[in-house]
């Protein structure tokens, strides 16, 4: 046998110990840094591009292009007053439920909670009310009833808020769905800050609803952003050298290319480590750049950073501290698991905090609420913080020039960064802002200095079907009543007119949309051979209820409703049950033979599991996905449901709080898609609905209260 030799810890090469940093900025930055404070309380005067768009949406559709801060939240308050003032309605759609709840917030101030409602699939709130705020995919829910009964969609008015998500991947789809099926009689308000080919858009817009759709642009930001390189000494530099001409291509300043140039370049951490913030937080307050939210890679490194910092600068502002400690105590008074969540003595001690999809939601708004009110030093953030929330600060701080996307680590696009560093320089607080850079083994800075004044990238058609789609279509559509429709795409735009963009559309979808209808047709086959869909195109009666579930896998539990595999009598199991459809994590080791696992629950799981085999296998010869179902993920909700202690259950799980709540919210939304099943499964309808009031509660519900 080969011998293993393991080198011992007394022989590992020792880590290079990094000097203390000291405070130091180079000349050009200092009469910038001169500029930095609270700009003179003015009489708010809109902007010209903020006029413009409320006069064109008067008489057209109207897409709005401005950096982050800049005004367009202004103008969706505008022109929803103005349709108030006439008794009209507003849908104000966003694509985040973060973002409807804040924009809830700020409209229920400023009109009054009476006129203001709320619906996101876990809240329903006010739903008649003058102003509905919600996210797309109820909207475009809405749009389907819609066209089923004839009736007309009760609304004067539809706002869609970061209307760059037409090209997101997985839900731009629903934004283009929108766009579609909504009555040309309906105004349409887009509002985003990095779209890169609107003319593309509002053309589109213009071609399928008949109406001029006008394009306001600004490119001006309310607060000049600056980028600066922070040296690992501690000392500031411009990124950039000043160009000598408009059209010059950007450079590094030359006390930057001299870093990047060096073999033997200081280091910020050692040995592929997170920085030390609280020398990086001493530096900035030094000259006054704080608050900052920085960008760091992962979760992990969010909550590590909160760890590395100190209570130095804090303990100088008493007061400040004081009123941090007071607030954490209001906002958490009513619920027992924040008041002693494991992060709350490092928010109380530094001033500082980790925000990412990890956190439940109800301390991730404890962390926004202390950020907004300006508590805070620092926030430590993943990316997605960046996209359509609004916390700004003074300072931005970027350590990697890439992202995780969820599969792979892919280079910032130029949307992606200007997402970033939009948040830095807040309006009416800040004279500037600042966009600060790290050196470190993932920060490419030759390419950052091209991201910072880079045009955002074009938006791009992400149309695609799925069985729910196709089952709401033909709800009120024939098969080519809806090959007309999907004809109506932005894709379909795009080549037909051989437009900038119709290269990637042509390459996913093929000429004349034919790949897409093609696509339409096979899940229509589908349907039809499992008998939700007549020859002829209509949806027999399991189709129509079977329409009612839009939720990611309508098959799957549509045939499990069929085939009576759901527990029809037990909430606790049938929201067990429901949550291995919703799961999207991969268990290797799934303990299906763990003696540990309630029989009735395993007993239910392996039925399920064999009843739905030949369905799987029908998916998968016709090229269809058939997601696996796990036994862990119902086995946590099951003992969830049935009362087991937040705290305990999260002791040791493959879950972090943030994925549990989610897994949670999106069950609690499946069960309530069968909730309306009640007029032909009335008894698992009932169940459903019970099932929803055992796992909404303390501390997931917080957010909700």
């Amino acid at each position: 046998m080969k011998k293993r030799f393991y080198r011992s810890k007394t022989h590992r090469k020792p880590q290079p110990k990094l000097p203390p940093m000291i405070p130091g900025a180079d000349e050009g930055l200092q009469r910038i840094f001169e500029d930095i404070g609270v700009p003179d309380l003015k009489p708010f005067l809109p902007d010209p591009f903020q006029l413009e768009a409320i006069e064109a949406i008067k008489t057209s559709d109207c897409l709005v292009t401005a950096p982050t801060g800049a005004g367009k939240t202004w103008i969706a308050e505008k022109v929803a007053q103005k349709v108030m003032e006439t008794n009209g309605k507003t849908w104000y759609a966003t694509p985040l439920k973060a973002l409807t709840n804040s924009i809830h917030a700020q409209f229920s101030k400023l009109f009054g909670k009476e006129n203001v409602g709320i619906l996101t699939g876990d809240i329903k709130e006010n739903a008649d009310a003058a102003i509905v705020i919600g996210t797309t995919e109820i909207l475009r829910n809405q749009l389907y009833d819609s066209m089923y009964t004839g009736k007309n969609l009760d609304c004067d008015l539809i706002i869609l808020d970061e209307a760059h998500f037409l090209g997101d991947v997985e839900r731009g789809v629903v934004w283009e769905e929108i766009m579609i099926y909504l009555p040309v009689r309906i105004p349409l308000l887009l509002l985003s800050a990095t779209i890169g080919n609107p003319d593309q858009i509002a053309g589109w817009l213009s071609s399928i609803r008949g109406k001029d759709c006008k394009v306001v642009e600004n490119h001006n930001r309310p607060v000049p952003l600056h980028p600066i390189f922070f040296h690992p000494s501690g000392t500031l530099y411009p990124l950039m050298k000043t160009p000598e001409s408009p059209k010059a291509r950007p450079e590094l300043h030359h006390k930057v290319t001299q870093f990047v140039n060096d073999k033997q370049r200081p280091l910020m951490a050692a040995g592929g480590k997170l920085p030390n913030f609280a020398q990086i937080l001493k530096v900035m307050d030094h000259y006054d750049l704080l608050p900052a939210i920085f960008f760091l890679k992962s979760r992990a490194e969010c909550d590590q950073a909160v760890r590395l910092c100190n209570g130095e600068l804090l303990d100088k502002t008493p007061e400040k501290k004081q009123a941090l400690i007071d607030k954490i105590d209001e906002l958490t008074k009513n619920n027992t698991h924040l008041q002693s969540h494991p992060q709350r003595k490092y928010l109380e001690q530094t001033g500082t905090a980790g925000h990412h999809s990890g956190h439940l939601p109800a301390w991730k708004v404890v962390v926004e609420t202390l950020m907004a009110g300006g508590l805070l030093n620092a926030m430590f953030a993943t990316s997605t913080v960046a996209a359509g929330v609004n916390f700004p600060a003074r300072s931005v701080v970027v350590l990697n020039s890439d992202r995780f996307n969820g599969v792979d680590f892919m280079s910032l696009t130029p949307s992606e960064f200007q997402q970033m560093t939009g948040r830095a320089g807040r309006r009416g607080m800040d004279n500037v802002g600042f966009g600060l850079m790290l050196p470190g083994r993932f920060m490419n800075l030759k390419y950052v200095a091209r991201l910072v004044d880079a045009p955002p990238l074009d938006v791009d058609s992400q149309i695609k079907i799925d069985f729910s789609m196709v089952l709401n279509l033909l709800l009120s559509h024939s098969p080519s009543e809806i090959q007309t429709l999907l004809d109506k795409s932005f894709a379909s735009y795009l080549i037909a007119g051989n437009k900038k963009g119709s290269k990637i559309a042509r390459k996913k979808f093929g000429n004349d949309m034919e790949h897409l209808w093609l696509n339409f047709q096979d899940h229509m086959a589908l349907l039809t051979l499992e008998e939700y869909v007549t020859p002829e195109g209509a949806l027999t009666q399991d189709g129509l209820w079977a329409s009612k579930l839009r939720i990611d896998s309508p098959l799957l539990v549509a045939q499990s409703i069929r085939k009576n595999l759901l527990p029809i009598t037990d909430p606790a199991l049938l929201a067990a049950i429901i949550g291995t459809f919703v799961n999207e994590k991969e268990f290797p080791d799934d303990p299906l033979h763990q003696s540990a696992l309630p029989k009735l629950l395993k007993g239910v799981f392996l039925d399920l599991r064999y009843g739905l085999k030949p369905f799987a296998i029908q998916l998968l010869k016709k090229g269809f996905p058939a997601p696996n179902l796990y036994i862990q993920p119902a086995a946590l909700l099951y003992s969830w449901a049935h009362g087991e202690d937040w705290d305990d259950l999260m002791v040791g799980s493959v879950f972090a709080e943030g994925d549990f709540a989610r897994l949670i919210l999106r069950t609690a939304e499946n069960l309530r898609q069968i909730t309306k099943l009640s007029d032909t499964f009335p008894e698992i309808a009932k169940t459903a609905k019970e099932a929803i009031e055992l796992i909404l509660k303390e501390p997931v519900v917080t957010l909700y209260n």
